[in-house]
């Protein structure tokens, strides 16, 4: 049996072409097409697994996932990590323009690039005034919402641990506990942005929360709403979930 050995693959996307990170039987994913040009490189198939699993249109600016190759191919191989530059420029040839690996390294047999992840942040970009340069990567509003409520009802967030009024209905997950660590909004030079930090994080969950922060902002609901809605459990209770456009993976740490 031949010996294998894993590697991280660290990259970034712009998610708009894509169903998501993870594969779709009947749509383009970001995993599908790194497996696909990974295997083509390295001559032998390769099964990546992501440290998450980003929504359709999301982006990425930092993103792992992890595979096992056979050891001997990157040690005698053309590809030995000896010549990982070439190796990596070999990689971002064959993907498209909007995917870019940035560095790839070999960790033990048992590391989890979904699993060993113990912090991850996310961004979602909004901006007020119509530029062509922010379609598809920001949110248009046209009106200011009230960052001072907003961030009054993002701080009550933290002291909850189950969000399952935040995510998608029928997932396969466990538990929909998570530990959020941080979580504010800041104005940009042409709009606000919301940054969140957290353990983990349901499907759909950032997009839902800005929606609901956004009712706040506007003033439809209380900032002490939110406390209300998290306690329901009830999705339908939550705001709607905004454009995937604007939302960004920012940051994952293990």
């Amino acid at each position: 049996m031949a010996t294998v050995q894993r590697y991280f693959i660290e990259l970034s996307y712009n998610g708009t072409n894509y169903h998501g990170w993870q594969i779709q039987k009947n749509a383009v994913s970001v995993q599908e097409i790194l497996n696909e040009k990974l295997s083509i490189i390295l001559r032998q198939p390769i099964e990546t697994t992501g440290c998450g699993r980003t929504d359709s249109g999301v982006h990425a600016k930092d993103f792992f996932a992890h595979f096992d190759v056979e050891a001997k191919s990157m040690v005698h191989g053309p590809w030995s990590m000896e010549k990982k530059d070439g190796l990596l420029r070999s990689i971002n040839a064959v993907l498209p323009v909007d995917i870019a690996v940035k560095d790839l390294y070999p960790v033990a047999a048992d590391a989890n690039a979904r699993f060993d992840a113990r912090l991850r942040t996310y961004e979602y970009h909004i901006h007020f005034n119509k530029d062509p340069f922010k379609y598809g990567y920001s949110w248009e509003l046209r009106d200011r919402p009230d960052l001072e409520l907003m961030n009054r009802a993002a701080e009550l967030m933290m002291a909850y641990t189950d969000f399952s009024c935040f995510s998608k209905s029928n997932t396969q997950v466990k538990t929909n506990n998570c530990k959020i660590t941080f979580a504010r909004w800041e104005e940009t030079e042409s709009g606000i942005v919301f940054r969140i930090s957290a353990d983990r994080f349901l499907r759909n969950m950032v997009r839902a929360i800005v929606g609901t922060l956004i009712m706040v902002g506007r003033k439809a609901i209380e900032p002490g709403a939110v406390q209300q809605i998290i306690e329901s459990k009830n999705r339908s209770k939550a705001g709607t979930s905004v454009p995937a456009c604007g939302l960004y993976l920012t940051e994952v740490k293990y």
